[in-house]
């Protein structure tokens, strides 16, 4: 499994999620612009001293990444508040591409194009609460995922 951030805006949620992939032994791809960056220290912070070991990918825009990478449309997998189905849901392929917005507006309409049933949320129980910090929802995402792969 990969992670795929698309025009990440805090670079201490992009640190976080970093550590949490090196932790795991998964890719990072990050897609340009960034809010910051890549070698502020607030994203080396936030990866602790692992930066440097994170596996890191850079595209300069959503289309190089598609053209470079050319994933399976079953690949993909969006991340929104708004998405029709849960995180629980699917069974994820092995070689998924979890795929997540920049923290203060989301992914972009030509990324989400024709991907209406490829779009999950992560369920909140008190409607209060809009969204969840992109690390936080990142990590537990990565989880429900690789739990998936192991059979529960």
């Amino acid at each position: 499994m990969k992670l795929v951030l698309v025009t990440p805006d805090i670079p201490y949620n992009t640190g976080a999620i970093g550590r949490t992939c090196l932790a795991l032994d998964l890719e990072l791809i990050l897609i340009k612009p960034y809010g910051f960056s890549i070698e502020e220290k607030a994203v080396r912070r936030a990866g602790m001293d692992y930066w440097q070991h994170v596996q890191l990918s850079e595209y300069d825009d959503w289309a190089s990444f598609l053209q470079t990478r050319r994933p399976p449309r079953d690949s993909l997998y969006f991340f929104e508040e708004y998405g029709a189905q849960s995180v629980f849901d699917p069974v994820f392929d092995p070689n998924a591409y979890l795929v997540f917005g920049c923290e203060t507006k989301g992914l972009p309409d030509y990324v989400l194009a024709d991907m209406d049933d490829r779009v999950f949320h992560l369920p909140m129980k008190n409607p209060k609460v809009r969204s969840l910090n992109l690390a936080n929802t990142a990590t537990a995402v990565i989880y429900q995922a690789m739990r998936t792969q192991l059979g529960g």
